[in-house]
């Protein structure tokens, strides 16, 4: 029988620029399972750790930053696992980051700062394109959903 499972996560990762949010995105070094990939802020959830803790622990990992305002999103992906007979439940966030730039880890090679557009062409998984586009309306329609979703750290 397949099991489902919660092990790692996805982060979206915006900052404002003149009023409209930009998003930084990530790109998987060589080497890296999924090298040249374009994607945000992954990661596996440890042991002692809640999924939104692990998000926040990933993302000072990768990219040296930190959220001043954390969210869960209204989506979580889901993708099955064929060599270990999964089905994985991937829960999203996003985070809004304090100044400054990147300091990438060695998982990643570059990094870019996109309109969502841009950055929704460059994802290459269905999945992660949705729930950035979900956080994207999130920050821009004003909706409750911000209030309600929010996660305080």
């Amino acid at each position: 029988m397949t099991d489902t499972v919660v092990r790692v996560i996805d982060l979206h990762m915006m900052r404002w620029k003149n009023g409209v949010p930009e998003y930084l995105l990530l790109q998987r070094s060589p080497g890296q399972i999924y090298a040249g990939v374009w994607q945000g802020v992954t990661g596996k959830i440890k042991a002692d750790e809640t999924a939104w803790q692990a998000a926040i622990r990933e993302l000072t990992e990768e990219t040296g930053l930190q959220p001043i305002r954390f969210w869960t999103i209204d989506h979580v992906n889901f993708y099955y696992d064929a060599a270990h007979d999964r089905m994985n439940a991937i829960p999203v966030f996003g985070a809004e980051l304090a100044a400054g730039e990147p300091v990438l880890s060695a998982e990643h090679r570059d990094c870019r700062w996109c309109p969502v557009d841009e950055a929704v062409e460059l994802l290459l998984w269905e999945q992660q394109k949705a729930g950035l586009r979900i956080f994207h309306d999130m920050l821009t329609e004003a909706t409750a959903k911000l209030k309600w979703m929010k996660i305080e750290i």
